[in-house]
């Protein structure tokens, strides 16, 4: 990738290094954590990587912070007013109007700062294995392993051996080959000073843009790989939640830098192309993220069943049980979001329309069990909010707080949230109060009703 390397300077006197590749229509990539423009490109099977292809179809540019790389390195202020003074001087020096910006870990806050403050540029915001708060509590283990590694910095970072800078390239890239490892781990030993490095890390902690997400009003895509250790995917599902219209793409990985050759690496890329656009002059509006009510089915016992009447009855019964469901999903305004073997995802624009469903659901699967002689238990959870849509399938914190509802309940029950059971007041139907439990990945407790539904 061929890149014309030029000099700026910031509001506050920090000379910044930048450099533009490819042609077309401009995305600007704000990095985090090491960069240097000369060495990047000496990445193994570079011309496979995400920056490459990029490049292949727009302009891309990108540039080395404050401390990093070929930009001025005797630099002290690491704050997000002084990122953003970075990025300012690139697209003024690089006469970008209007333009993609694209956010990568510690990046990220400065990328939806940037966006808040200047909506008339940001065209289209992209966001990926980064985060808008102060970083998840950690466990005392994984405390106690941070404390360890950043006690190596000082000593050993710009020292010839590796195996300092080693500790912080596993947790980037876990499932990196050797090449790869020695590349990165020159790569960081090459951009910025063991100074730097430990008060960009100290600078990490006090960030909180989470108030600036329900601002923003681009198009936005936020990608996260869902093993990655060094930001949490919790964390970019979070961000995704509270961007309105905002399109989540979790990625099959476990590294926070795809690399070459794996194939969440290729999907990122084509992510991005589709999502910018051959014509981004004609922005596309955001994803939908309207009120919806979203149910979750389960069938009980599903394997347990299937063992016991072997491939051929187990797959007609369970033929039996998606021709129930989609019917009464049909007759009562549900729409299909998607089935998991033995359950169903559903949504609904009416919470009594769901409710009423789920009843119906019940009643119909009690009605089989009359005279049938394998007999189907059901579970169904609900929950009400506004989840992520994006091609057909919903997501968010409200899809995985009704999963984990659905999840609670027994055979033959519907539970809903406390949300639902408001929403429904006055409707005529009858509630259990059953209490509170603490939701996986969710900090407070969610209380829970269980919905009357026998004739």
């Amino acid at each position: 990738m061929e890149q014309d390397i030029r000099f700026c300077k910031t509001s506050d006197g920090v000379r910044i290094a930048y450099a533009a590749s490819g042609e077309g229509y401009p995305i600007v990539f704000v990095h985090g954590w090491a960069s240097h423009l000369e060495f990047w490109p000496k990445m193994p099977r570079f011309e496979e990587f995400v920056f490459s292809k990029l490049a292949e179809h727009f302009r891309f540019i990108r540039y080395d912070a404050r401390g990093w790389g070929l930009s001025d390195r005797e630099v002290t202020d690491f704050s997000i007013e002084s990122k953003i003074r970075d990025v300012e001087a690139v697209v003024e020096n690089a006469g970008l109007h209007k333009f993609a910006i694209l956010g990568v870990s510690e990046g990220g806050p400065t990328a939806i700062t940037y966006a808040s403050r200047h909506p008339e540029r940001v065209s289209h915001l992209i966001l990926e294995g980064t985060f808008a708060g102060r970083p998840a509590s950690r466990t005392p283990e994984e405390q106690e392993e941070l404390m360890a590694m950043l006690m190596t910095i000082k000593p050993g970072w710009g020292k010839d051996t590796p195996a300092f800078r080693q500790l912080w390239t596993a947790r980037f890239m876990p499932e990196a080959g050797m090449e790869m490892i020695r590349w990165f781990n020159e790569l960081q030993r090459q951009s910025g000073k063991a100074e730097t490095v430990m008060a960009v890390i100290g600078a990490i902690g006090s960030i909180d843009v989470r108030d600036l997400l329900p601002q923003l009003q681009m198009p936005t895509l936020v990608v996260h790989a869902r093993g990655d250790l060094a930001v949490p995917f919790e964390q970019g599902r979070e961000i995704a939640s509270m961007i309105p219209g905002a399109r989540f793409l979790p990625l099959e990985s476990n590294n926070h830098l795809m690399l070459p050759g794996e194939p969440a690496n290729d999907v990122l890329a084509k992510a991005i192309i589709e999502f910018v656009g051959a014509d981004p002059a004609s922005e596309p509006s955001p994803a939908g993220s309207a009120f919806r009510t979203v149910l979750f089915t389960d069938l009980v016992d599903h394997t347990a069943m299937m063992q016991r009447l072997g491939d051929d009855k187990g797959r007609e019964l369970l033929r039996e049980h998606e021709r129930i469901t989609r019917e009464t999903l049909k007759a009562n305004g549900g729409t299909e979001v998607k089935t998991m073997g033995d359950g169903f995802m559903a949504s609904f624009t009416s919470v009594q329309k769901a409710v009423e469903c789920s009843i119906a659901l019940q009643r119909a699967f009690d009605e089989h069990n009359h005279s049938a002689n394998e007999k189907m238990s059901v579970r169904v959870g609900l929950n009400a909010g506004e989840p992520i849509e994006e091609d057909g399938d919903l997501f968010g914190s409200t899809v995985i707080l009704a999963s984990r509802i659905a999840a609670k309940a027994k055979g033959g029950e519907i539970l809903v949230a406390d949300t639902v059971r408001g929403l429904c007041s006055g409707k005529g139907f009858l509630f259990a109060d059953r209490g509170g439990f603490v939701a996986k990945g969710f900090e407070e407790p969610v209380k829970v009703y269980e919905v009357s539904w026998a004739k």
